[in-house]
């Protein structure tokens, strides 16, 4: 594996890709942060770390509100502008693009995939709903990809766990990571431990990009 990283200009400012290459790549997984955190996040890093073994790149993309030092995003529309001409630009690259991220950057991919050419969508801890809000579903959201879908969401999230969705239609798909919240973090008295959780995760993800790619 190895690793570089580049500014692409948007209307929002600067964004910033980190790659994380794989040797023969059969697609790229771009990921996107949440609201309030980085690229540092557990998920992100353990993919990151993973995929590019079993032939998949991660380009890791900081939105321009968190290249340029603030601590919390903008609202839905601009971040959509952060995040469009990076897509694009990766789309354009030659190999399959998925796009996705964590709760925030999830809401991102699965609002521009369909128009920024990707082939499919990974939602990590997709926010449902506010925590104690399940009336205020995002649901819509999730449904209107317009693209294969994977959901991968911790059963102790409270931003909705896995049986808070709704009957999700052919071409999506629900992983539920045991004991995780809304970082992915699991309690120590949990029945698995946080390396196994990272490790489900990593696993149900490259299984999934590589199914949809050969595929298509």
């Amino acid at each position: 594996m190895t690793t570089s990283s580049e500014l692409v200009g948007t209307g929002a400012g600067d964004a910033r890709i980190t790659y994380h290459r794989a040797a023969a790549p059969e697609a790229v997984v771009a990921l996107g942060h949440g609201a309030g955190g980085g690229i540092g996040a557990r998920d992100l890093v353990a993919l990151a770390e993973r995929l590019p073994e079993r032939g998949i790149t991660v380009a890791l993309v900081e939105q321009p509100w968190r290249v340029a030092g603030k601590k919390l995003g903008p609202a839905p529309k601009t971040l959509d502008v952060g995040w469009r001409p990076v897509a694009e630009r990766l789309a354009g690259q030659g190999l399959p693009l998925v796009v996705g991220g964590r709760s925030a950057g999830a809401r991102v991919a699965c609002r521009t995939g369909a128009a920024s050419g990707a082939v499919g969508v990974v939602a990590l801890a997709f926010p449902l709903h506010p925590p104690g809000r399940p009336e205020k579903s995002r649901a819509e959201e999730l449904l209107g990809s317009g693209l294969p879908t994977l959901v991968v969401q911790g059963t102790s999230d409270p931003f909705g766990g896995p049986g808070e969705f709704p009957e999700l239609p052919g071409g999506y798909g629900l992983v539920a990571v045991p004991s995780g919240n809304h970082g992915f973090e699991v309690p120590k008295r949990a029945a698995v431990g946080q390396d196994e959780v990272l490790a489900l995760i990593c696993s149900a993800v490259g299984d999934w990009v590589l199914g949809l790619v050969r595929a298509v």
